[in-house]
């Protein structure tokens, strides 16, 4: 599982692959323009790829959030990449946990995603209730609304997700 796979801050020289990453492992979505928008020097951004000896196998973000009326710092994965010859080999799993990691020691409370809850699921994720989206989203969604919840206090938040630029685009929360 995710053998000879380093896992790394992204860098400016891995921007031309993830421009090739994107469409190869998600030929039915743009996410190019996220994807530009989050590797900008972000304080924000926690930016991360897999690398082996044939490039770069996979991509990871994690943006720094808030949960309105509360001082409950939050994190939002994504975009999850991996290439499409390198699924199924640990290597988003590697991805996600590097990320957790940090977003840990950093201090974050939980992190959201909206993403496939059969895959997620495995890393730990389970359907959020009660941090809401920024924007409403089709009610069969309703299970793809995540989080994993990194302390014990995360336990009592409510609220909605306060998301940064790139996310603050109603056109990303609507199929």
């Amino acid at each position: 599982m995710a053998r000879d796979v380093d896992i790394r801050d992204a860098a400016s020289s891995d921007f031309v692959a993830l421009d090739a990453l994107y469409p190869a492992a998600f030929p039915d979505e743009d996410l190019l323009g996220v994807v530009h928008a989050l590797s900008q020097d972000r304080a924000d951004v926690l930016s991360l790829v897999a690398v082996d000896g044939s490039g770069l196998a996979g991509h990871v973000a994690f943006t720094r959030c808030a949960v309105a009326g509360t001082g409950a710092e939050a994190a939002l994965l994504g975009p999850l990449a991996v290439s499409p010859d390198r699924q199924r080999q640990g290597i988003g799993r590697a991805l996600v946990e590097a990320g957790v990691t940090r977003m840990t020691q950093a201090g974050v409370a939980l992190i959201c995603v909206l993403g496939d809850p059969a895959y997620y699921g495995r890393l730990g994720f389970t359907p959020e209730r009660d941090i809401a989206p920024p924007y409403p989203m089709p009610e069969d969604w309703r299970d793809a609304w995540q989080s994993l919840r990194l302390d014990q206090g995360a336990n009592q938040l409510r609220g909605v997700l306060n998301v940064p630029a790139p996310w603050d685009v109603e056109e990303l929360w609507r199929p």
